[in-house]
Parts: structure tokens; C-alpha cells; sequence
């Protein structure tokens, strides 16, 4: 399996697309830590599922916008797991993905991009930061961030989102440019609407319906769509990419 003897740490990953991309690397042999913030049960389905998949895996409680509970993560990590190969930033900030009641320009505030940019770079930054010196220890080592295609093609104006998400993207391409030599890669995911997810629980049906319509493959992306793109990045069958946005979105955006 591809990854076997692989230590995998996806932040976010007690349901939806961290879940999924949890499963997806369990299943090619990888062991997987399941960062979580507070649903413990959901966690430990995860845990149950990618260990039922042939995988290793356990849960561990933190929330990744503090950098204290991060490094405690990661001593556990450690402890338990020896070090971490591969990095997978995928939790952010609730928000519901709502296009009838969306917030307009003129009712934000900058606290509300803060607190978006706090939970997309911030918390990306955070994990980076603990989780660097274990990934300079290894060969190979990647990183995967989860970016959104609203950066390419706003479709609807989720203003402090996706300006967050967008710094995101500039993030990862800074760092790719300076852990290359160390053979460190680092890549953007970027999915479109992705359901059923809780983000996407309170998009209308009509809207989901224009928008398949609009897709060439004429679906919505579901969570495992996004897993495999994020395990390719991962792998060493993607050994000489690094900085790049791959986006999953049906073709909506083609570049």
C-alpha cells in the first residue's frame, strides 16, 4: 500500500472531508492521527473506520487555533507515533455556505475577516510551525492544505472566507518556495461546494441544482472526491510538484 509506515496527522478530521481524507490514506496503510476539536464520538468513528480500512489510527483533542494545544498534540504525536511523514490542514472556522443569507460587504466587519483568516492561516500556521522540525526528520515529507475554488471563481461573494482562503493559497506557495530544498512539498486542495457537509447543510437545494448545471461533470463534489486529490499530492507520484492549487470541482474552474 502507498502509504504504509507513513504517519498522517489531518486536522479536522472528525467528520466530513477530514474524514474522508482519513479513510482514504487508512486504506492505503497509512497511520492516522485524527485532530479534533470537540466530538469526541465522531472522532472516535473515524478512528474505528480507518482502523476497519486496515489502517492505524487514534484521535487526539485540540483545538489548532491555539498554539499551546498544538504543541501538546504533537508531543503526543510523537510519543505515540515516533513523528509525523505527512500534514493535511483542513480545519477552519465554521461557516455556513448560504447564498440567500450570506453576509453583504457593508454589514462586515474586519473582525470578521480576522476571525475567517485567524481560523484558514492562522491555525494552518500553527500546525506548520509545531509540526516542521518532525517533517525536516523525514524523507519526502508533504503538506496539504484545503483551499476552496471560490479563490478562482467566486460564484458567491463569501467576502471574509474566501479572502481568508486566498491567503491561504499565497501561505502555502511562500512556503513550498522555501522547504523545497529540503524536499518538503507543499499544495493547495481546493474543492468546490462539497455535500453533504455541515458547512454546505444550509445551501439551498435550488442553488446546489444551478450549480451542477454549471459543472461540466454536472455533480457536486462529495467528500472522498476531495480525498484522492489530497492523497496524489501526498504521494511520491507527485515528487517534483509543489506550490500548486489543484482544483476539485467538476471543471468549474479550468486552468
Amino acid at each position: 500500500m502507498k502509504f504504509q509506515g507513513k504517519v498522517v496527522l489531518v486536522t479536522g478530521a472528525s467528520r466530513g472531508i477530514g474524514a474522508a481524507i482519513a479513510l482514504a490514506f487508512a486504506q492505503e496503510g497509512a497511520t492516522v492521527v485524527v485532530n479534533h476539536l470537540s466530538n469526541d464520538a465522531a472522532a472516535a468513528h473515524t478512528v474505528a473506520a480507518c482502523q476497519a480500512a486496515g489502517g492505524d489510527a487514534f484521535a487526539v483533542r485540540a483545538d489548532v487555533g491555539s498554539e499551546q494545544a498544538v504543541h501538546g498534540m504533537v508531543r503526543r504525536i510523537v510519543e505515540e507515533a515516533g513523528g509525523i511523514d505527512i500534514l493535511v490542514n483542513n480545519a477552519f472556522r465554521p461557516y455556513a455556505f448560504d447564498p440567500e443569507r450570506r453576509s453583504l460587504f457593508d454589514d462586515l466587519s474586519w473582525s470578521d475577516y480576522q476571525a475567517q483568516f485567524d481560523g484558514a492561516v492562522g491555525a494552518t500556521f500553527n500546525v506548520c510551525r509545531a509540526v516542521l522540525p518532525l517533517l525536516r526528520q523525514r524523507n519526502g515529507a508533504s503538506i496539504v492544505n484545503i483551499a476552496t475554488n471560490l479563490v478562482e471563481n467566486p460564484v458567491v461573494p463569501y467576502h471574509d472566507y474566501t479572502t481568508a482562503k486566498s491567503a491561504l493559497v499565497a501561505f502555502s506557495r511562500n512556503l513550498a518556495s522555501e522547504l523545497g530544498p529540503l524536499g518538503i512539498r507543499v499544495n493547495c486542495v481546493a474543492p468546490g461546494l462539497v455535500y453533504p457537509t455541515q458547512g454546505s447543510s444550509s445551501t439551498k437545494e435550488s442553488f446546489r441544482e444551478s450549480l451542477m448545471a454549471a459543472t461540466p461533470l454536472r455533480r457536486l463534489a462529495r467528500p472522498e472526491d476531495v480525498a484522492g486529490p489530497v492523497l496524489f499530492l501526498a504521494s511520491q507520484w507527485a515528487g517534483f510538484v509543489t506550490g500548486q492549487v489543484v482544483f476539485v470541482d467538476g471543471g468549474l474552474v479550468m486552468r
